[in-house]
């Protein structure tokens, strides 16, 4: 078997494995492209393979401390949150790590100080989650605006933040997509489910020989996979819920 490796190939892949050329696949090349770009536009959503976690370092510039607000790219999907913009218990030598460190650093070195330093790390973030809390954002992929629902004075045009987000995976820089397996059944199911629908349109179309095609029972059939893979994929197959709540 030849694995796909554009989307082109996928195509043929995809229309063979419901029969062509054997069987004459009733379906428009329109229709094809749009069951493809569905099949993607799911698994992007929902199969933890349709994405990837990405890291966005971005400067903040004087527009986006106007707009309180900065522009994510095309690609992204889901932005669940950004690294703190500032420390929140002081900086520079008068940040409480430092301090911590700068006066426990003869203990760290003995035995047994890893332990302490542990502790007292956690404490100090449990009280910084406490009384500082984390930057509240806000992100809707089709605005694609991640909104930072911030004090003005943590918007400080030339300082950086760093995004965490999900970007989906292009096909023409990473081909192995391609060869998905649960994309390409996916895809094939959707494929059968047009072809179904258009047969519907045709009641009792006898081919040559006296072969009919039943339209209804393709029709219902990828259907129910559909469903089933759909179900699949939501409820297991995509990466944790927390990490798409911005």
């Amino acid at each position: 078997m030849a694995v796909p490796q554009s989307r082109r190939q996928f195509k043929d892949f995809i229309m063979r494995k419901i029969g062509a050329p054997v069987i004459q696949i009733n379906v428009a090349e329109e229709q094809v492209e749009d069951r493809i770009d569905e099949a993607i536009s799911f698994w992007n959503d929902y199969h933890y393979n349709g994405s990837e976690l990405v890291y966005l370092k971005h400067q903040l510039t004087a527009q986006d401390c106007e707009n309180r607000y900065i522009e994510l790219p095309e690609n992204f999907i889901g932005a669940p949150r950004i690294w703190d913009l500032g420390t929140g218990m002081g900086a520079g030598m008068f940040n409480v790590t430092y301090q911590f460190v700068l006066n426990n650093i003869t203990d760290l070195n003995g035995f047994g100080g890893m332990g302490n330093y542990y502790m007292s790390m956690s404490n100090i973030q449990f009280m910084q989650e406490w009384l500082v809390g984390k930057p509240l954002i806000r992100y809707n992929k089709h605005i694609n605006r991640l909104m930072i629902d911030e004090g003005q004075e943590t918007f400080v045009e030339g300082s950086y933040i760093i995004v965490e987000g999900y970007a989906i995976i292009d096909g023409t820089e990473f081909t192995r997509m391609w060869s998905d397996r649960w994309l390409q059944n996916y895809a094939a199911a959707l494929v059968r489910e047009q072809w179904g629908q258009n047969l519907t349109k045709f009641v009792n179309m006898q081919l040559v020989g006296g072969v009919q095609f039943n339209g209804e029972a393709i029709l219902n059939d990828a259907r129910a996979e559909r469903q089933k893979m759909e179900e699949e994929a939501i409820g297991g197959l995509q990466p944790l819920i927390h990490n798409f709540i911005g």
